[in-house]
């Protein structure tokens, strides 16, 4: 058994206590043969830490396309030519989402708006768009609306929003590869406000950006500091028009390595699998990640690409004898 497993299984398995950017690194580092035992024991941790429930959520984008910024990997960046252009969903539209959401059994649906930051008119549709859903249906709301205000972030908890997703993509010294319109320093801030507020925080990002696994601890170590209550896992679908469009996707292995160094970084947080699952993992690679640490899944599609069908997940999950997390007001 490798040393930094040994120290894991004591200090991570039995204190509660994750791993540091050094041992992150020695995780994200290990020989393929060794894969299997950090799996199993980065499922150990979520059991005894986090318990058997997945959490299973849906997402929709109220505000699709033609954002100002230039995340490198997005193509709903209007300064692209990736085939995204500028829409807006009705509310009604909204809430009929929402529904189908809950009828795969999930218990929080997330508005996604593709913006630097909401602005006055936005922010009046989630209001409107949040009333009518928690009129309407038995489910959690989340948000994930770029940077906020201190005013934005207030009106959000009032509307009754209890989780905010603000990804900070990568590690703050590779984040200036990926975007350039605005800084990893004004994305902390966002999250800051939001944690101070109550509301419960949202914060992953994306492996397969050019990083190096030197690069790939660092992020997991700077996630594990912000302590946020979720970590959403996307690896790189790369898209057409952007410029990391020809990048190659994450080979399994190293993504499975990462999502068990995740789980022994954070042992108590809800680890969700999220974008580019599909090409990166499989069918067998996401049975692998949900018996590796993961202990949340995004169902269905995601904003500009497509995912497994909900009851793909949900048959798995049922397969795995993993029971869906039942709705509650504080998840």
């Amino acid at each position: 058994m490798p040393a930094i497993l040994d120290q894991a299984r004591t200090q991570v398995l039995g204190d509660g206590v994750g791993l540091d950017q050094a041992g992150i690194l020695a995780v994200l580092n290990l020989p393929d043969e060794h894969l299997p035992a950090a799996l199993q024991l980065a499922h150990d941790v979520r059991m005894r830490w986090c318990g058997p429930e997945v959490e299973v959520e849906g997402i929709v984008s109220l505000k699709t396309g033609g954002c100002p910024e230039d995340c490198h990997f997005c193509s709903q960046s209007g300064l692209f030519t990736s085939p995204v252009r500028s829409v807006y969903l009705d509310i009604p539209s909204l809430v009929e989402a929402a529904k189908q959401t809950a009828k795969t059994g999930a218990t929080e649906f997330c508005i996604v708006a593709a913006v630097r930051g909401p602005d006055a008119r936005l922010m009046k549709q989630m209001r409107e768009g949040v009333a009518a859903i928690r009129a309407e249906v038995d489910i959690q709301v989340a948000a994930s609306l770029g940077m906020l205000t201190q005013e934005q972030v207030d009106d959000l908890v009032d509307m009754g929003v209890h989780r905010y997703n603000h990804n900070l993509e990568t590690c703050r010294s590779y984040f200036p590869n990926v975007v350039t319109t605005h800084s990893w320093e004004e994305r902390w801030e966002t999250l800051r406000m939001v944690r101070d507020s109550g509301m419960e925080v949202c914060c992953g990002g994306i492996l397969g950006l050019g990083e190096t696994v030197e690069q790939r601890a660092e992020f997991a170590a700077q996630l594990a500091e912000l302590a946020p209550h979720e970590v959403p896992l996307n690896f790189l679908n790369p898209r057409p028009g952007t410029p990391l469009g020809d990048r190659p996707v994450v080979e399994g292995k190293d993504a499975l390595r990462a999502i068990a160094a995740f789980r022994l970084a954070m042992p108590r947080t809800i680890l969700r699998y999220a974008g580019g699952r599909e090409i990166t993992l499989g069918d067998l690679g996401t049975r692998d990640g949900l018996l590796g640490g993961i202990n949340a899944v995004i169902v269905g599609n995601y904003l500009t690409t497509l995912g497994r069908p909900a009851t793909a997940d949900l048959d798995l999950l049922a397969e795995l004898k993993m029971p869906v997390k039942a709705l509650s007001d504080t998840l």
